[in-house]
């Protein structure tokens, strides 16, 4: 026991370490990638990392706030938070308080405060999801008291997300709860059963949204449109070549002279592998592995199921978010506007993970705190 609580402590400093790093590069990359346009649009190289900076320091409250909190409040205030972020989520359709960027309202605006409010319903539902698995252990073969009840709780952020429309944080959402309640011993025949339903509803949102649609063709074929709807992804692939094994240097990427869109956030992986090549990208791929590596490691030592299901949603989203923005960048997937996590610029995504990395230091240190016998 005590080498296991050892091994935990290492393991939590293993990972922050690896968080640090990975907010790190991209500070460094965001500036990089952002300054032309920066500077072209608002007059200044900096304004992008300037706001990033911003948005690490609320993250380090957020994280230091998560941290002191007790487990038992926050599991206590986890249905609150939830409906909280559904409510806000919700705001996002009615006009006076939304914005909308690249024709999608994910953004909201109170009182000049812009955020976005599918983040922070992003962690609320996974916290609320480890409340509910933990309360429905006894119960979890239920299908009127515990699947029943789960499906609705997945299915309100899913069609909030969808409205938005969020496609790529639905799928991602969904998958990592059906892989919890799968690793929380729900009877397989519902999760089935489920899974094939979504299939043909997937497919009607593909088929019956022209935007979708376009984005699958476009995936399958990009140079039919090299100038329109496969542009984004050629001149990714074109980024990625051209940083071959060692790069063409920090800062010295071309593609980010208005040739690359949305090059600081769903696309700072295809500037990093410009600017590092093959040797920087595969570093920051090893980051995230060894994020799950260590993430799995901490959620296996909890002895409580809230802390063991809280931990690992989070690696498991955040791990799949990171392999989604890899695979877009790389065109093994159509393109889902998913950032790379504590990597691409994005205040409310950087404020929220950090809050949860708060979150884990307090089952670690609450693991530590329990008497050895």
């Amino acid at each position: 026991m005590v080498h296991s609580k050892k091994q935990l402590k290492t393991d939590l400093h293993i990972l922050l370490f690896v968080v640090g790093l990975l907010i790190t590069v991209g500070l460094l990359f965001i500036y990089s990638s952002s300054s032309v346009y920066a500077l072209e649009s608002y007059g200044s190289a900096h304004y992008f990392v300037k706001k990033q900076i911003i948005g690490l320091l609320v993250g380090l409250c957020a994280l230091v706030c998560a941290r002191l909190i007790p487990l038992k409040v926050i599991k206590k205030l986890s249905p609150l938070v939830y409906v909280g972020s559904l409510v806000l989520t919700a705001l996002t359709f009615v006009p006076f308080f939304a914005r909308t960027i690249h024709g999608s309202s994910r953004w909201l605006n109170l009182f000049g405060f812009v955020f976005q409010p599918s983040e922070l319903l992003k962690i609320s539902f996974l916290i609320y999801l480890a409340t509910f698995l933990a309360k429905k252990e006894h119960k979890k073969h239920s299908l009127k008291y515990s699947y029943i009840p789960f499906l609705i709780i997945l299915a309100l952020p899913c069609l909030l997300l969808l409205k938005q429309p969020d496609f790529g944080l639905t799928v991602t959402l969904s998958i990592t709860a059906f892989i919890l309640l799968y690793i929380a011993e729900f009877k397989t025949k519902h999760l089935l059963v489920t899974l094939s339903a979504f299939i043909p509803a997937a497919i009607a949102l593909v088929i019956f949204k022209p935007y979708r649609l376009k984005r699958l063709l476009t995936f399958l074929n990009p140079w039919e449109d090299p100038q329109g709807a496969g542009f984004q992804i050629i001149q990714s692939l074109i980024a990625i070549g051209s940083g071959s094994f060692w790069g063409v240097g920090i800062a010295q990427s071309k593609q980010k002279y208005f040739y690359l869109p949305m090059q600081h956030t769903d696309f700072i992986f295809s500037i990093i592998a410009e600017e590092t090549g093959f040797i920087g990208s595969s570093i920051l791929v090893v980051l995230f592995m060894l994020f799950l590596y260590f993430g799995l490691r901490i959620a296996r030592n909890a002895t409580d199921s809230f802390s063991f299901f809280v931990t690992l949603g989070f690696i498991i989203l955040t791990s799949l978010q990171a392999l989604i923005n890899i695979a877009v960048a790389t065109g093994l997937v159509p393109t889902k506007g998913i950032g790379l996590p504590f990597v691409s610029y994005g205040n409310t995504s950087l404020v929220c993970n950090l809050a949860m990395i708060g979150l884990l230091i307090n089952v670690v240190k609450t693991e530590l705190s329990k008497p050895l016998f």
